[in-house]
């Protein structure tokens, strides 16, 4: 039977994986709502009049969210298909994505209502790296706490004599 951290894993991952991909997709194409879609591009139009840096390196508010919904939906569908270690820098990068995401709601003083999500998803992507991270170290651990029971093995073997 799988361990509860594997199971917590597999599940964020898939989860998580699902909702980038629907988030990613609404950015890129209006197929799925057309009012989502017009959404994106009216706060990302703000993002883009909020940085006018952007605008000098040649990036315009399109481009802002063509690539963010790309990283998004990528990552997403790394999270949700891909195994081992690629999910773990497909959650890193989504990570990223949130801080400038929740650094663009900032700068154009958004309410936490609207930029709630953000946090709620970048909480989620924390505790999934996290625990993915924690499962890499334990059978080190494991490896280290039955040599010292053996230790301790030999020497109550060495006491009896």
């Amino acid at each position: 039977m799988a361990s509860p951290r594997t199971v917590t894993i597999v599940a964020l991952s898939f989860a998580l994986g699902l909702f980038f991909v629907f988030m990613g997709t609404i950015k890129l194409t209006p197929r799925l709502s057309k009012d989502a879609y017009s959404e994106m591009k009216r706060a990302y139009k703000s993002y883009a009049k909020a940085l006018p840096g952007l605008k000098k390196i040649g990036i315009s508010s399109v481009l802002l969210r063509k690539i963010i919904g790309s990283l998004e939906v990528g990552c997403g569908v790394v999270l949700t298909l891909v195994p081992g270690r690629p999910k773990d820098v497909a959650n890193f990068l989504l990570l990223l994505v949130m801080l400038a995401v929740l650094f663009f709601h900032q700068l154009v003083g958004d309410p936490l209502k609207r930029y709630a999500h953000a946090l709620v998803f970048g909480i989620l992507l924390t505790c999934r790296l996290l625990i993915a991270r924690q499962s890499d170290d334990r059978p080190e651990r494991e490896d280290t706490r039955e040599e010292l029971q053996i230790n301790d093995q030999e020497r109550n073997k060495v006491k009896q004599s």
